[in-house]
């Protein structure tokens, strides 16, 4: 039976990419990080069929002594300071976790078992202020956050070790990618949320920053079996994953309000706070390389996307105050 390791397990692709090889019928092993609490939500229903174990990326020798224990023919990294506007905050620590420990598992993996085969989680942040559109495996980075600048790192730190070492080691370079699982903080979450708060005559606005800002949206669910894809090729290689087209917040706020019969323009609020030191204004992948090469192909639309995870935060909405009422 094959075993995969997943750092960030407890996160929307983490989630989505644990259940996808457990249908594949793998070993699933996660790491995730010791706290008081551990938020289970997003793999609730998946705790009984994968194994979890402490670990973290600032910690090298446990790291190394991870990788010993599980043996995985295959590694996931999908950890990382993952928020951007965080990344601002501290950066320090986003280059701690989201740069060097991909440094530490690519350095784990070379230690113990250089036949593993790697995936790291790239990101469309590294191409930033973009210099064509739309963007492919080769268009130069140009990062706009201490995020990407990570990223970029991480990125090129994985070319490195397939270079220097001989690993099997890819980067997906992932555009964005949402779903029902989508951290509240992310303002695609954001708005189907607050949509079905205001549909539910729970709150009265919802204040955005940039409305004109321009992304390359596609589900997580999708996207996690490109990155599988890459690790079954023959060769070890980067691929850009999206789905070729834009659309602007504005849109997706426009698409999340219809879906519930309302009127966007009369609840959206501009508030400059949520503008970044440097914005990227806009990102379109080019995914033909790994349609052509791995045969992948994205199959929910950008409305589709909308209307699940309004619909999705709909029930979330309802169920709470159910629950609320039947605690009275």
């Amino acid at each position: 039976m094959r075993s995969a390791l997943i750092t960030g397990i407890t996160g929307q692709d983490g989630a989505y990419l644990a259940k996808f090889l457990l249908d594949k019928g793998y070993q699933v092993h996660g790491m995730v990080r010791r706290g008081s609490t551990l938020p289970f939500e997003r793999i609730a229903d998946l705790t009984d069929q994968i194994t979890l174990h402490q670990g973290d990326l600032l910690d090298q020798m446990a790291l190394n002594r991870l990788i010993e224990t599980v043996g995985p023919t295959e590694v996931y990294n999908l950890a990382a300071q993952s928020f951007v506007p965080t990344s601002f905050d501290q950066p320090i620590l986003t280059g701690e976790v989201t740069a060097l420990g991909v440094t530490r598992i690519l350095e784990a993996i070379r230690t113990v078992d250089a036949n593993i085969r790697f995936y790291q989680a790239s990101s469309s942040e590294m191409f930033g202020k973009v210099l064509e559109e739309p963007q492919t495996e080769k268009t130069p980075f140009w990062p706009r956050s201490p995020y990407g600048v990570s990223k970029m790192y991480g990125h090129w730190m994985t070319v490195n070790y397939r270079e220097s070492y001989n690993m099997f080691a890819c980067s997906g370079i992932l555009f964005n990618h949402e779903s029902p699982l989508r951290g509240i903080e992310f303002v695609t979450r954001k708005i189907s949320y607050a949509v079905a708060r205001i549909a539910q005559g729970l709150q009265n606005e919802l204040r955005l920053g940039n409305l004109d800002a321009e992304r390359d949206w596609g589900f997580a669910g999708d996207y996690v079996e490109a990155m599988w894809l890459m690790l079954q090729a023959e060769k070890p290689d980067d691929y850009v994953v999206s789905t070729g087209k834009k659309h602007t917040v504005r849109e997706f706020a426009q698409l999340a309000f219809e879906r519930s019969g309302l009127d966007w323009e009369k609840y959206v609020i501009v508030d400059e706070k949520f503008y970044r030191p440097a914005d990227v204004n806009t990102l379109c992948g080019d995914p033909a390389k790994a349609k052509q090469e791995l045969g992948w192909q994205p199959k929910v639309s950008f409305e589709q996307l909308v209307h699940m995870m309004v619909d999705e935060d709909l029930k979330r909405v309802k169920a709470e105050q159910k629950l609320k009422q039947e605690q009275l």
